[in-house]
């Protein structure tokens, strides 16, 4: 969903930042069958953007990630690596994260996930050229 056009604002015109804090929609975190995170009007642009900007940089295997989201705290979302694997968490549910999965499925799963939110962007009829391709 976008709040564009209560801002009065046609996507052409829209700042990045508006784009990324106004396209929403629920987010939810699974392990397995099991739903461990689940929120509405989640910033799910702004998710995908910052995800792709990080898998796309040379230490993206080697560093965590942790959303700095402009419309809430920090570690809205967090990826975290150890010798098991990655695991996802956020501070909504801080003693919640996901099994330790590989980098290549994680990456995957990131992938997919931008997919998705892309495509979303695209039934809005907003162009998804600022969310970078998976």
């Amino acid at each position: 969903m976008s709040d564009l056009p209560r801002r009065g604002l046609a996507p052409s015109e829209a700042p990045l930042e508006v784009l990324l804090l106004d396209i929403d929609a629920e987010l939810s975190v699974w392990d397995d069958e099991c739903r461990l995170l689940s929120e509405e009007m989640f910033p799910v642009a702004e998710l995908a953007y910052w995800l792709m900007h990080w898998l796309q940089s040379p230490d993206a295997g080697a560093r965590d990630f942790e959303l700095d989201s402009m419309s809430a705290d920090p570690g809205l979302i967090w990826i975290v690596g150890s010798e098991e694997g990655w695991r996802v968490g956020s501070h909504l549910e801080p003693d919640v994260w996901t099994s330790p999965v590989a980098w290549d499925l994680l990456a995957n799963e990131i992938k997919g996930f931008v997919h998705s939110v892309r495509e979303g962007v695209v039934a809005l009829g907003i162009d998804p050229a600022f969310i970078p391709e998976p």
